[in-house]
């Protein structure tokens, strides 16, 4: 059974229609551990299913780990979202249901379109960060 609805995937092939680079989608999960990471990999390829430009990576947590280390992938399940040859550093820790779907939808058209859309000022502010700096943002299941 489907987790995409056929609505639902009908108003992501419109979205999608906006892509303008190549995205891809490395999701990382360990079924007998963590069953909640199955569902991420089914959901992660059937979003990439709909359309050409983004391609779904599949990677064990356990048996990957240079794939792991070299995403930096903390805990699962996990989502990077990625570029074609550029990681933008995005990536999405549980299951993205409910808002957290749409931030998904959201990270996908950033990282194709390769702009933040931040504003001329903001980048001048953030280029003067002069050590690492590590941004987390956090979410319930409403």
């Amino acid at each position: 059974m489907a987790l995409i609805t056929e609505e639902v995937a009908g108003q992501l092939r419109q979205e999608f229609q906006k892509l303008t680079n190549p995205v891809r989608l490395a999701v990382f999960s360990q079924a007998l551990a963590d069953p909640e990471s199955e569902q991420v990999r089914r959901l992660v390829e059937e979003v990439a299913a709909l359309d050409p430009k983004i391609t779904a990576e599949s990677y064990n947590f356990v048996l990957d780990t240079a794939k792991v280390e070299e995403l930096k992938i903390q805990r699962i399940p996990a989502i990077a979202i990625l570029g074609a040859s550029k990681d933008y550093g995005i990536r999405m820790y549980g299951l993205p249901s409910g808002y957290e779907f749409g931030s998904l939808i959201d990270a996908i058209l950033d990282v194709s379109s390769g702009d933040s859309g931040l504003s001329a000022p903001t980048r001048e502010a953030l280029a003067a960060i002069t050590r690492p700096v590590g941004v987390q943002v956090f979410s319930t299941p409403t």
